[in-house]
């Protein structure tokens, strides 16, 4: 699991199956790189959230079937800009 902060809302016109009613986000990681996200909890830009990777972030997703490598897990709820780039 890793720390990252959910950048933006991410709209795509055409997606794979399994990808067509999840939403999506951006999140950036504290080093600054952007990856690409199911969310399953309801995200908003500039949130704190704990992403799940590899296979566990499609069962994370609801669904093993999902073809997705990284899904958030959960909101941060206490997390400053201070802790996460020290």
């Amino acid at each position: 699991m890793q720390i990252s902060r959910v950048v933006c809302d991410l709209v795509t016109t055409r997606r794979v199956f399994w990808l067509a009613n999840r939403s999506l986000r951006v999140v950036e990681d504290a080093k600054g790189n952007y990856d690409v996200v199911v969310d399953p909890v309801g995200t908003k830009p500039g949130d704190f959230v704990i992403t799940i990777g590899y296979s566990a972030a499609r069962a994370a997703a609801g669904n093993p079937a999902i073809t997705t490598d990284l899904t958030i897990g959960g909101i941060i709820d206490d997390w400053t800009e201070e802790r996460w780039h020290s």
